[in-house]
């Protein structure tokens, strides 16, 4: 009988620290380390976390790290970021948790975002873009896959990232960067992009790309920030306006790198795959269908996700992910009965069941989800969470019926954005321009979240809720049946558990 051989792939000590477990079966279970410690982004490995994995499937027999330590200490040296003092390789840091843990064989960092998004989706041939703020040196990458294989066939470098310029002006306009990206994203919705364009490309952008010079060049080392970039634009209408023009940039940008990518490889490839944490902008994912037929985006592109890839960057095997339930189970049946009570009675209720999402997105089993077509649920929730008023909700919907009421890209991940048919009907899943990330339930789906959405679908004649993350601003999300009850508690609403 053949020994079930257990691989671990993991992410971590610089952020977001996450892992993967596999056995000769496959891929077992991945799960962010935040969701243990409570520490957002946490760049540690919690014990916890380790010692669940350890639990379930048994120590692991061989490890894989998403980067490579010394080619990262060469570009750290360069950038003036590092000491070579008092810096763990991830073989002594693993050690530290479980002291007869094998070596940390390491891979690639703009490799194992290929990987994971290559060999968890949909294409067997595919271009894979990967555009995140920095890994060793790589920023930008462009690879083909086929026939199994990835090759590189275009990458930029350091100092030049995107990425690290997007996360300048979030830090510019008084947000976290390498964090509330995404709030700089839903705020250019509500600011005026034409007022600071030029200005924004003038002092920041050298080059962008064209047909095969796929290569930005930035006029400033973003990598420090621009705080210090018009001191003069400080108002609430500023910020939006900076947001609103950035967020336009990146999109040019983008654009422009697909249709390098389609140039350069002669339109050969009908089908692109974007990784790398840029492509959880779903606002500018679906300007990649100008270019391709077929766009997929993976659940955890950003470097949590590389766990997996670091993995599938060595086997080079298939591993098709239509889910992403893969963390800590609460055990039980999905109360679909109590949480259907409480958003008959009261609008808004939570739930947490099942085996944990991962990824930034909740899809179902640890969510908040309320009546979509109320016009004060969305100041509801955003006052519950503590985010601001301006910030959006997503839908999740029947796929079957989401071309009824959504014009544009949908997906099972919430990864694209599309344009709602019939605003009006819906406000608290809308946002100012009339877009909504909509998340889809596959009608073969066996996961709570599409018998929930059957029921309210059979009792209401909407086949949709609203479905936002079972956090607040700045915290992880629910990862526990005692995290659930402690929020419960505390925030004054239901979180519906199984029994």
């Amino acid at each position: 009988m053949t020994k079930n051989k257990i691989t671990w792939g993991w992410t971590g000590m610089s952020h977001d620290a996450s892992l993967a477990v596999f056995s000769n079966d496959g891929l077992e279970f991945a799960a962010h380390s935040e969701r243990y410690s409570r520490v957002k982004n946490d760049k540690h490995l919690d014990p916890q976390l380790i010692q669940e994995a350890i639990d379930l499937h048994g120590k692991p027999d061989e490890i894989f790290y998403y980067e490579r330590p010394l080619l990262k200490k060469t570009r750290q040296l360069y950038a003036k970021q590092y000491t070579l003092l008092g810096k763990e390789s991830p073989t002594t840091y693993m050690r530290k948790y479980l002291k007869d843990a094998p070596k940390s064989t390491t891979v690639s960092h703009h490799l194992g975002h290929a990987a994971y998004a290559y060999y968890t989706g949909p294409f067997d041939r595919t271009l894979v873009l990967v555009i995140d703020s920095i890994g060793e040196w790589e920023t930008v990458s462009l690879w083909s896959g086929e026939d199994g294989k990835l090759k590189k066939l275009w990458s930029q470098n350091y100092p030049h990232s995107i990425g690290i310029w997007y996360s300048a002006m979030t830090q510019r306009i008084g947000l976290k960067p390498q964090e509330h990206e995404y709030i700089l994203m839903g705020m250019a919705a509500v600011g005026d992009p034409d007022r600071l364009y030029a200005d924004i490309k003038r002092d920041f952008i050298e080059k962008t790309p064209v047909s095969y010079a796929p290569e930005t060049r930035f006029k400033r080392d973003c990598h420090r920030g621009c705080l210090d970039w018009r001191p003069d634009l400080n108002t609430p209408q500023d910020y939006a306006d900076i947001a609103a023009a950035t967020q336009r940039i990146y999109e040019e940008i983008f654009v422009e790198l697909c249709r390098s990518a389609y140039f350069m490889t002669d339109g050969k490839y009908d089908s692109i795959t974007l990784a790398g944490g840029c492509a959880l902008n779903c606002v500018a994912n679906p300007l990649a269908e100008l270019l391709f037929k077929n766009v997929h985006v993976p659940a955890n592109p950003g470097d949590a996700g590389s766990a997996i890839g670091c993995v599938l960057a060595h086997w080079k095997r298939f591993m098709l992910m239509d889910h992403a339930y893969l963390g800590h189970e609460i055990k039980g049946d999905y109360p679909v009965e109590e949480i259907l009570r409480e958003l008959h009675t009261r609008k808004i209720t939570a739930v947490a069941s099942g085996r944990a999402e991962y990824g930034p997105r909740a899809l179902g089993n640890r969510s908040i989800l309320a009546d979509p077509r109320g016009a004060d649920v969305k100041d509801l929730v955003n006052t519950i969470k503590h985010r601001e008023s301006f910030r959006p909700f997503a839908p999740v919907i029947l796929a079957e019926h989401a071309s009824e009421y959504f014009e544009g890209m949908t997906g099972d991940f919430m990864q694209y954005v599309s344009v709602c048919k019939d605003p009006e009907q819906f406000p608290a899943v809308i946002h100012y321009d009339n877009s909504s990330r909509v998340q889809t339930v596959q009608p073969n789906s066996k996961h709570g979240i599409r018998k929930l959405l059957e029921r309210w679908y059979e009792d209401t004649g909407c086949p949709m809720l609203l479905n936002t993350s079972l956090n607040i601003k700045g915290e992880p999300l629910v990862n526990t049946r005692e995290d659930a009850e402690r929020w419960t508690k505390q925030y004054g609403v239901q979180v519906c558990l199984p029994e």
